[in-house]
């Protein structure tokens, strides 16, 4: 949840600004103007044609787009409180003849910049027949203020250095997580004003303030709990809603991400037994991995790697909620996963390693996640309504054969209860764990092998939306659109008929062939 695995242009950090483009009428505003380029105040909200916004790596798609940015309060419930800017990029369609009706992509994390996704919407063919908006979530790297902290990131790199699960180390992160509250507050943001309620309302005022009578949305890991908030709390104007890797908000918090790792990890293992050669050279892949998580919990390994980009070698202790974490990412490359297990299983921790420093180390790790919109959420929408006994009950239940100290630090948010009491701040209220019930078309997408969002979840979320398509595509980790061509064909055939997408490409669909070791 914490950071998706998109595809990003390129590795080397910069600001790119692009032009407004003259392009014909359409999309949504009566054909007057193109969408993004007449400036509008709608109550509290306005709109402001101008520059595309920053990114940290080049997007060659923003070269066409129309761009902007919106203005809204910072916090809705302080009228002479100060006012916050969030960059607005449209990218548009792919044919000539668009449809009226755009489509709004909310973004993963919390804490991840939709601008920044561009290229796996656009990738997958989002923009086949309709413009694209993508708004910068309040908090993140685009928006003004941004909210991200790198002192969290340079941590986490250093951290790999460290057992992962020892009360030293947690008191390390949270000091990290104390520094960037206090570094926030310094520069004078509300950090209570951070979270998904005050998301939810920057969308149906940028719908708004753009002019548009009808849109349809797209939500990924995250943004799918904004999706469904959104739903719930401003429906005007909402033609569909697609979510994929589905967490809602009557669930998020750490015990979901155990059932999610279970989940997960089984379809993965349960695809490697399915075929001959991978049950065969790889046997009782599910009891090796959980054996592991044991040992190297009793007795962390510590072994040195190189890692593409940083010339000095990097030291990497490995503990049981390292391989657990590992593992939790590794499903978006499950044909090499089998392989890596039986090579830790044997001695060599290198290709495990390997892979859990790249994703700290990588220049898309650092600086670029919003820990102020992050933490908002967790620590106003999530921890208050779970405690930290619910999560090892829940990791538990999932993972009877694990220590404590791997379950007291749930999958992608270690150290989260000890965060948000230094985070401190009030709690949503409990209204925003309802569960959304809708009679807006919503296609509900999940992965078979998706451990970080539960493939249950979308059947869970489904069952309240009236008019609902769920479908979960095997063989596929967290995001499906992101890696799977027939979750593409779906989805662009859902947003044309939204009451009967084409499901048709999922009869087709085989399991990853697992790498085989000599």
């Amino acid at each position: 949840m914490r950071r998706l695995r998109t595809a990003l242009a390129g590795a080397t950090a910069g600001v790119l600004f692009a032009g407004l483009a003259a392009l014909p009428a359409h999309a949504g505003n009566g054909g007057a103007e193109p969408l993004g380029t007449v400036a509008r105040t709608m109550g509290h909200a306005r709109f402001e044609p101008g520059p595309c916004p920053r990114t940290a790596d080049p997007i060659p798609e923003l070269d066409t787009a129309r761009c902007g940015t919106l203005t809204v309060p910072e916090n809705r419930a302080r009228h002479d409180g100060r006012k916050i800017t969030l960059g607005v990029a449209i990218i548009p369609a792919a044919t000539r003849r668009p449809a009226p009706d755009p489509i709004v992509w909310l973004a993963g994390g919390p804490g991840d910049d939709a601008v920044s996704e561009i290229p796996l919407a656009v990738n997958g063919g989002l923009n086949h027949d309709r413009d694209v908006i993508f708004m910068s979530q309040r908090g993140t790297y685009s928006a003004d203020p941004e909210l991200t902290c790198p002192n969290i990131d340079e941590f986490n790199a250093r951290a790999l250095g460290l057992v992962f699960g020892a009360p030293s180390t947690g008191r390390l992160h949270v000091e990290a997580t104390r520094e960037c509250r206090e570094q926030l507050i310094g520069r004078g943001a509300d950090l209570s004003a951070y979270n998904g309620t005050e998301s939810a309302a920057d969308y149906a005022d940028l719908r708004v303030a753009l002019g548009i009578e009808q849109w349809n949305v797209f939500g990924i890991s995250y943004g799918t709990d904004l999706a469904l908030q959104y739903m719930r709390l401003h429906p005007a104007g909402i033609r569909s809603v697609g979510i994929d890797g589905v967490l809602p908000p009557s669930l998020a918090g750490g015990a979901v991400t155990w059932r999610a790792a279970r989940e997960g990890f089984d379809g993965m293992f349960e695809a490697c037994a399915e075929q001959p050669a991978c049950n065969s050279r790889y046997p009782d892949l599910k009891g090796t991995f959980e054996r592991l998580v044991v040992e190297l919990e009793a007795r962390p390994v510590t072994t040195t790697v190189t890692v593409p980009g940083h010339p000095e070698p990097v030291e990497v202790v490995l503990d049981g909620g390292v391989l657990v974490t590992w593992l939790t990412s590794a499903s978006h490359l499950a044909a090499g996963v089998p392989r890596s297990i039986d090579d830790l299983a044997h001695g060599n921790p290198q290709r495990i390693a390997e892979q859990y420093a790249g994703g700290k180390l990588s220049p898309q790790a650092i600086g670029r996640v919003a820990h102020g919109l992050s933490f908002g959420v967790f620590c106003s929408e999530w921890t208050p309504y779970e405690s930290e006994e619910d999560v090892i009950r829940a990791g538990r239940r999932a993972f009877p054969s694990f220590p404590r100290s791997v379950l007291s630090n749930a999958p992608q948010l270690a150290w989260l209860h000890d965060d948000c009491r230094a985070w401190d701040v009030p709690p949503a209220p409990r209204s925003i764990r309802d569960v959304t019930r809708s009679d807006i078309p919503t296609l509900v997408l999940s992965g078979g092998f998706d451990s970080q969002t539960a493939p249950s979840n979308g059947p869970y979320a489904a069952r309240t939306l009236s008019r609902s398509t769920e479908v979960t595509v095997p063989y596929v980790a967290h995001v499906v659109f992101a890696d799977s061509p027939c979750a593409q064909a779906i989805t662009r055939s859902f947003f044309d008929t939204p009451t009967a997408p084409d499901t048709e490409c999922l009869a087709c669909l085989r399991p990853p062939e697992f790498e085989i070791a000599p």
